[in-house]
């Protein structure tokens, strides 16, 4: 693994991109903006959740899980080669085939020198219209077998990686407990969109929630975020519906919530920004929030519902 002196500064980027139903189209998409983002500087590139498919989970279709690849597999040696080549840190995601019958959503980060740092399998899963998604994933592993929490940052030349996927986004406990498990930044790879039919005030709504609620991870925990969306409109394909218009938004921001980049809803981008790491550290000793917590009041946290 790679390993390099750190700097104070550090060059990130996230991709915004459409994708399509061939996988070969969609990933020369994302070879073409990481690309871009090395070009502009960046070491650390982060891709949305499931860039290589269109986003399969509107429907139940068994036969999408002939998408479903192992790791290492096609879709990471393309990612590995990359990350060699552009000497970048680079967190893919993978319809991942674990064995048959356990499938995940499996963001895979690579090292500078193409190797795997790690893996983070989708947590929270969601089952809502249009987003079908217990029907595909196996939920994360709750504790690996060296006994570490499935929400333990992934080490890396370029920091500590809070990597989290999507749903895991509306769960303060997740940011945290990688916080606590000495996360440098949080990254949330995304697909998410809105109903054809919604109202704009309802999407208006959906979508400052998404962006408020990620912005408020970055604020209590005092670590910048990183959350790339997929944009344009894919349909549904058994037609029950109009299909999901992908909002984008795809935006950086720092350790208080402040915007550093953020996208439109309509084009592919490449989001590029530079990081202070000194930031983290110094709102913590003007804003101590992981001092004052009353961990010895918190035991309900565990339980379903409080009695």
């Amino acid at each position: 693994m790679t390993r390099t002196t750190q700097s104070q500064e550090l060059r990130v980027a996230a991709i915004q991109q459409t994708c399509s139903n061939d996988k070969h189209i969609s990933l020369a998409t994302s070879e073409a903006l990481i690309r871009e983002a090395a070009a502009q500087g960046a070491e650390l590139v982060v891709l949305q959740e499931l860039h290589a498919t269109l986003y399969f989970c509107q429907t139940e279709d068994t036969s999408v899980f002939e998408l479903a690849e192992p790791i290492p597999g096609p879709t990471t040696q393309r990612l590995s080669a990359l990350a060699r080549e552009l000497e970048i840190v680079l967190v893919g995601s993978v319809f991942e085939r674990r064995m048959n019958g356990v499938y995940h959503n499996t963001a895979v980060v690579f090292e500078q020198d193409g190797e795997i740092a790690g893996l983070y399998r989708k947590m929270h899963i969601p089952d809502d219209p249009g987003f079908y998604e217990k029907f595909y994933f196996t939920p994360g592993d709750a504790q690996f077998n060296d006994g570490r929490s499935g929400f333990t940052p992934i080490r890396t030349s370029v920091g500590n990686l809070g990597v989290l996927v999507c749903w895991d986004q509306w769960y303060p406990e997740a940011a945290r407990l990688m916080a606590l498990a000495g996360a440098d930044l949080l990254i949330y790879p995304t697909a998410i969109g809105w109903d054809m039919n919604d109202s704009p005030d309802e999407r208006a709504r959906q979508l400052e929630a998404w962006v408020t609620v990620q912005r408020g991870h970055a604020v209590a925990n005092n670590l910048p975020v990183i959350a790339p969306n997929r944009v344009g409109t894919e349909p549904d394909p058994s037609g029950h519906s109009d299909g999901i218009r992908f909002w984008g938004n795809s935006f950086i921001c720092g350790p208080q919530g402040e915007f550093l980049a953020r996208a439109n809803d309509q084009d592919e981008t490449v989001l590029a920004v530079t990081l202070d790491r000194g930031r983290t550290e110094s709102v913590r000793r003007i804003w101590p929030y992981l001092r004052d917590r009353r961990i010895d009041a918190y035991g309900d946290l565990v339980k379903r519902v409080r009695d």
